[in-house]
C-alpha cells in the first residue's frame, strides 16, 4: 500500500490498465475573486481520503475494488484558457480509454474544461450544477473562464439542470432557463423538487458539485459560503435518485478552500466523492478480482462516435 495511491488503496487497484475509475485533481484558484486557498483543495480532499473508512455501509460496498486511478495532477495556471484546455484534453483522454472520470478542484471555472469535454464524448448530455451561486456570466474580469463563468458555455450547449441556487447578479437572470432553476428558497416547500429535478435530465447526465451548495453549518471551508444551503442526507438523497434513474457519465467537485483549524469539510468532501462512487457502482459486477467489463456497462451508453481517436 502506498500513499500516493487515491485513499491509500493498494496498488493492485491503483494501476490506469485496470482501474475503472479516474480521479483528475486540478489546484487551480486563479480567478477566485474573495477567499483564495482552493488550489490546496484537492491535497486536502485527497489527506482526509487517506483517513476514510472504505466500506460504505450504505450500499454494503468497497467500491475502491473496481479501481481508482490518481491522475497526475493539472498544474497549467499560466492563464485561465490554458487551465481549461488542459482539463478539456486530459478530461476527453480518459474519456476515450473508457474510463469513467472525475475531477476534483480547485475553483468552479475547472469545470469549463471538463464540461466541454463531456459535451463533445456523449450524446443528449445533461448537466447537473449543484451550487450556491449560478456561475452564468459570458465574461467576468476579462475572461470567459472565469469562475462566475463556470456553466455558461453549458448552459448553450447543453442541458442545464441548477440546483440549491440562492445567489446570481441580475445580468444572469434570463440567461437561465427558469423552468430548470431549482431555487434555493423555492426548494425548502417543495416536497417534490428532487423528482423534478431528476425528471428534468436526459439520459447521460455529467454532474458538477461546487461545495457552496452545501449549508455552512456543515461545510463551512468554500471560497464564498452562502447561508440556507442543502444538508447532508437530503443531498445524498438526491444524487442517489439521480444516479438510480439516469446514466451519470462523470463528475466533479470544486470550491474546497481548506482551513487548518477546520477539517470536517475536507472530510464531507471525501465523503461526497466515494459516496456518489459507491452508488454510481454498487450494480455493476467487477470483472475478475477488480475492473469491469466495459461492454455492458457505462462508458459506452449514448457515447458519440469518436471521429477523432488520436487527440
Amino acid at each position: 500500500m502506498t500513499n500516493s495511491n487515491y485513499a491509500g488503496i493498494p496498488d493492485e487497484y491503483a494501476g490506469l490498465e485496470n482501474a475503472s475509475i479516474v480521479l483528475i485533481p486540478v489546484p487551480y484558484d486563479g480567478t477566485s475573486t474573495w477567499q483564495k486557498g482552493a488550489d490546496r483543495g484537492p491535497s486536502a480532499f485527497l489527506d482526509a481520503s487517506r483517513n476514510m473508512e472504505l466500506y460504505d455501509i450504505e450500499t454494503d460496498s468497497e467500491i475502491y475494488h473496481h479501481g481508482i486511478h490518481l491522475a497526475p495532477s493539472i498544474t497549467e495556471n499560466s492563464s485561465p484558457e490554458k487551465m481549461v484546455k488542459a482539463v478539456h484534453a486530459a478530461t476527453k483522454k480518459f474519456i476515450k480509454k473508457n474510463k469513467f472520470v472525475t475531477l476534483f478542484g480547485g475553483e468552479h471555472s475547472i469545470s469549463i474544461g471538463s464540461i466541454r469535454a463531456f459535451s463533445e464524448m456523449y450524446e443528449n448530455l445533461s448537466v447537473l450544477q449543484i451550487d450556491a451561486h449560478a456561475d452564468l456570466r459570458k465574461e467576468y474580469d476579462g475572461s470567459t473562464c472565469n469562475h462566475a463563468c463556470a456553466v455558461y458555455e453549458a448552459s448553450q450547449n447543453a442541458n442545464l439542470i441548477q440546483v440549491g441556487i440562492r445567489s446570481m447578479d441580475s445580468i444572469e437572470v434570463g440567461v437561465n432557463d427558469e423552468e430548470k432553476v431549482f431555487y434555493a428558497h423555492e426548494m425548502i416547500t417543495d416536497d417534490y423538487w428532487l423528482e423534478k429535478a431528476t425528471e428534468a435530465l436526459t439520459e447521460n447526465v455529467f454532474i458538477t458539485i461546487d461545495l457552496d451548495a452545501f449549508d455552512p453549518s456543515i461545510c463551512p471551508s468554500t471560497g464564498t459560503p452562502e447561508p440556507g444551503g442543502l444538508l447532508w442526507y437530503e443531498t445524498l438523497e438526491f444524487l442517489k435518485m439521480v444516479f438510480a434513474e439516469k446514466n451519470v457519465v462523470g463528475f466533479d467537485i470544486v470550491e474546497l478552500c481548506p482551513n487548518p483549524a477546520e477539517k470536517s469539510s475536507d472530510f464531507l468532501a471525501a465523503k461526497l466523492y466515494y459516496k456518489m462512487l459507491s452508488y454510481k457502482f454498487k450494480h455493476i459486477a467487477l470483472k475478475g478480482e477488480h475492473g469491469y467489463d466495459s461492454e455492458k456497462t457505462f462508458a459506452k451508453v449514448g457515447l458519440k462516435k469518436m471521429k477523432d481517436t488520436a487527440n
